[in-house]
């Protein structure tokens, strides 16, 4: 007898492209490298259905990666926000082009009366700077605190300003975009994204700005926390090591070397004066500079976005962080859940016929605001409202849009293609030394295009 959970699975079962998970299972499997027992999983999903998914390693001691894993996602989880805020405008309780005072009066502090949803969702509200805030790494903690925190911040041009269009705010913009959702709905954040997005898609029990005590076990660890005993857990630790950056081994390069997207990438990477023959196998750090220019970054603006003002970091992987609100950072999702956020966006806004967020509201968010170089980000973001381009240098993505995080997660959407795709890991990396988000993106595209006109 099989029971509805059966059926549902093998309904979802009955859309898998076979060919494709297998090449993107190998992938996900070759792009472990030498990083093993940690891993992570990707979803795919094409016209509402998920055609593909795989994962690998262990996310945690003795729990293998699965689709439905919760994880830490970093900035990825701004994307989720993003979309909440278009079901909201969708139901007429917000509009891009009304100051936000309007709805929070208190926003209005220090010169922001004037300072419209459209402004920070495109990241062009100059309140990027973490570091003009007077707060440290236990009251970023403090949800209320922070709200009254920002509410109160005075406006920071970046450094060298007219050199950009665009200065993201890697972390204060989860406030003020969750401050107002408050404010316009009545509810908590964690309420509000249940009942306008989470269940509506099925993802209620996947997918949180502050991890409910239940969950919170469930998370994936760092492998360098695997061991780390109950009686540790739930203690604020002040500071946690950066990544270890490590040279590419020789089975790391071939690796590289043996994906569809290198000969491209060799293309792109010749006119770089820096390799020493045309011949030189490409390293992650060689092929990360095709998607963010390093030498663009500007110190100043980096830190002021990124680093608090008494220079403690946060360990985003402690438990009470993950059970805090910090939306710009902190998103907790299963792969699967962010790709059907994303498969609403890919479908324009409509999720097995319920229209979440309407034709024009999409067409608005999905118009790039900025075409200009970012403070902030190494790079063209191309900011739409909440989101940033697709990154390919391989395909054509104009249509094409996302949010990654910090540590390389990544998900987004092609509407053109009615594509979605979502990573999700525990490999203690950065989006600036790791290319496996690149590399995973450039095989969906590649998968895509030839399996739809072969």
């Amino acid at each position: 007898m099989t029971d509805n959970n059966d059926k549902k699975s093998h309904q979802q079962r009955s859309f898998i492209n076979a060919e494709i998970q297998q090449k993107l299972q190998q992938l996900l499997t070759d792009l472990q490298l030498d990083d093993a027992p940690a891993g992570g999983s990707l979803v795919v999903y094409q016209a509402g259905n998920c055609i593909a998914k795989a994962s690998v390693g262990m996310a945690q001691a003795d729990k293998p990666w699965q689709s439905d894993t919760l994880s830490i996602n970093f900035s990825t989880g701004k994307g989720v926000l993003a979309t909440l805020v278009h079901v909201l405008v969708s139901n007429g309780l917000l509009d891009y082009d009304k100051p936000i005072a309007d709805y929070w009066p208190a926003f209005a502090n220090n010169g922001k009366a004037d300072i419209t949803l459209r402004a920070v969702l495109s990241h062009q509200a100059n309140l990027f700077a973490l570091n003009s805030i007077d707060a440290d790494s236990e009251t970023f903690l403090d949800w209320e605190a922070m709200l009254a925190k920002v509410a109160a911040m005075p406006i920071t041009e970046p450094d060298n300003a007219v050199a950009y269009d665009s200065s993201y705010s890697a972390l204060v913009y989860g406030w003020i975009v969750g401050g107002l959702i408050e404010a316009v709905t009545d509810m908590s954040l964690a309420d509000a994204l249940q009942r306008y997005l989470t269940e509506p898609l099925g993802i209620a029990d996947s997918c949180y700005f502050g991890v409910p005590d239940n969950k919170v076990d469930e998370v994936a660890k760092l492998v360098k926390d695997f061991e780390t005993s109950k009686a540790d857990s739930g203690q604020l630790r002040s500071k946690r090591h950066k990544p270890t950056l490590k040279p590419d081994s020789e089975q790391t390069l071939a690796t590289y070397a043996s994906l569809l997207s290198y000969q491209r990438w060799q293309q792109l990477a010749s006119t770089d004066s820096s390799l020493e023959s045309a011949n030189e196998r490409l390293s992650a750090n060689k092929i990360n500079r095709l998607y963010f220019d390093h030498a663009a970054i500007n110190a100043s603006n980096y830190r002021a976005a990124l680093v608090p003002a008494n220079k403690q970091p946060i360990d985003y992987h402690d438990k009470l962080t993950m059970q805090a609100v910090i939306p710009a950072a902190n998103g907790v999702a299963s792969a699967q859940a962010l790709a059907r956020v994303y498969a609403l966006l890919a479908n324009g806004g409509t999720w097995q016929g319920q229209t979440l967020i309407d034709a024009a509201t999409f067409a608005q968010l999905a118009t790039p605001q900025v075409s200009g170089r970012d403070a902030v980000m190494p790079a063209h973001m191309n900011w739409r409202l909440g989101y940033h381009r697709l990154f390919s240098v391989c395909a054509d993505t104009e249509a094409g849009f996302g949010h990654m995080g910090y540590n390389g997660s990544v998900a987004w959407c092609d509407p053109a293609r009615q594509l979605s795709f979502a990573f999700v890991h525990n490999f203690d990396v950065t989006m600036l030394n790791d290319i496996r988000q690149f590399a995973l993106s450039e095989a969906v595209l590649g998968l895509i295009d030839n399996d739809t006109f072969k």
